[in-house]
């Protein structure tokens, strides 16, 4: 078996350009392989499936994410763990600014990538708020925390992968997160505004 130098970066290159030529239905495990120049079978050595070349990412971005939560300060509230989780996992993407646009316009083009992109994101909450938990942090605050972060996360995102000369993901997560205070301190919000359910 002869072993292809760099061969997972070379399939999701090649799977990024194809898909973003042609669309992700239309693009095949065996067209991959071959804009890659590489075997299918090389490409099952690295990916379940073609969608895996999108999600592989998820456990080191969960570890990423976890390691942090759990190395807070015993001191740090829920979310300021959470906080420092976002952080770290902002690093991580920021180094990879191009593939993260490319890949959130695929997945954003396609049903079904989104439904898995969310089953993703729950996870990423369950595994968030799991470190919580073993942090001494008690239902519901933990999952509450947990889910407040992604809620953050995908915000941020959002609009870094929405503006390419924009603030790096670190800024706009911290930005998020400060809003995310100041609307559960109720900080700007117009008191006197009333609202009757019929």
């Amino acid at each position: 078996m002869r072993w292809e130098p760099n061969a997972r970066g070379r399939l999701e290159q090649a799977a990024m350009q194809l898909i973003g030529e042609q669309g992700f239905e239309d693009t095949t495990v065996a067209e991959i392989a071959q804009r890659a120049g590489l075997t299918e079978r090389t490409f099952f050595r690295h990916f379940t499936d073609k969608r895996e070349v999108l999600f592989s990412g998820s456990e080191l971005l969960a570890e990423r994410m976890v390691e942090p939560v759990l190395a807070a300060p015993d001191s740090a509230a829920p979310l300021d763990a959470v906080a420092a989780g976002l952080a770290a996992a902002a690093e991580l993407l920021e180094e990879r600014r191009e593939y993260a646009g490319q890949r959130q316009q695929i997945i954003d083009a396609n049903v079904d990538l989104q439904e898995r992109e969310l089953i993703k994101m729950a996870w990423l909450s369950a595994a968030i708020a799991d470190a919580l938990r073993r942090r001494g942090v008690a239902d519901p605050a933990a999952r509450i925390a947990a889910e407040a972060g992604i809620a953050v996360f995908r915000t941020a995102f959002a609009l870094w992968v929405e503006d390419a000369d924009g603030p790096p993901l670190g800024v706009r997560m911290a930005d998020a997160m400060a809003e995310l205070r100041a609307v559960t301190a109720g900080a700007g919000w117009d008191r006197s505004a009333s609202f009757t359910i019929h």
